[in-house]
């Protein structure tokens, strides 16, 4: 399950792929909130990892 952590390092170190304006939601250009987009995804993959590593009896 650790993998899942590489998604928001991938996601978030190709800057090419979200450089744009449009779509913009509640007025934000499509840079600005796929960012953010991505803070609250991002702590819900690592409760993941970490209910994984638990349920295994790692620390």
């Amino acid at each position: 399950m650790r993998f899942l952590l590489l998604l928001p390092f991938i996601g978030l170190l190709w800057v090419p792929f979200y450089n744009h304006e449009t779509p913009t939601l509640f007025g934000f250009p499509f840079y600005y909130w796929y960012q953010l987009a991505w803070v609250p995804l991002t702590s819900f993959l690592i409760w993941l990892v970490y209910r994984d590593g638990k349920r295994k009896g790692e620390e």
